[in-house]
């Protein structure tokens, strides 16, 4: 378990997509971002969400306020703020698919929650602006 300081230290890291390469140790579609974190694309995750076998989590790590006008369908959100104090609310026994606005947070979200012992946590390349324009399930509020 990674102290304090060090957890803090992780998930203030700068932001960057960096290169990726395909995984050959695996059938599904999964890639791994350079600094070792496994990314899928939108439309992956939005399969895996389908898949009822596989009973994915989409996890949206954006601040409240970046998520409550508009989310993907059936998103369950803990502001990536919060994050450190909830983990526990983060299953650790299915898979979790971490989305944010561009998928640029998530690649360190993804290797906190890692480390954190959710070994099925996949970062969601492109995050909801993505998910957005491929025209994936999404609900807005109202004004």
């Amino acid at each position: 378990m990674l102290a304090r300081k060090e957890r803090r230290r992780f998930l203030s890291r700068p932001e960057g997509r960096g290169l990726r390469a395909t995984d050959t140790m695996s059938n599904d579609r999964t890639v791994f971002d350079v600094r070792g974190a496994p990314s899928i694309t939108v439309r992956e995750a939005n399969t895996r969400m389908q898949d009822k076998e596989r009973d994915a989590l989409l996890l949206d790590v954006r601040e409240i306020y970046e998520y409550a006008p508009r989310h993907p369908t059936s998103a369950v959100n803990i502001p990536m703020s919060q994050l450190q104090r909830r983990v526990g609310e983060v299953p650790k026994d299915r898979e979790v698919l971490v989305i944010c606005e561009h998928g640029n947070r998530t690649v360190n979200v993804t290797r906190f929650l890692r480390a954190q012992g959710v070994s099925q946590a996949y970062n969601v390349d492109g995050g909801t602006e993505e998910w957005e324009q491929a025209r994936l399930p999404m609900e807005y509020v109202q004004s």
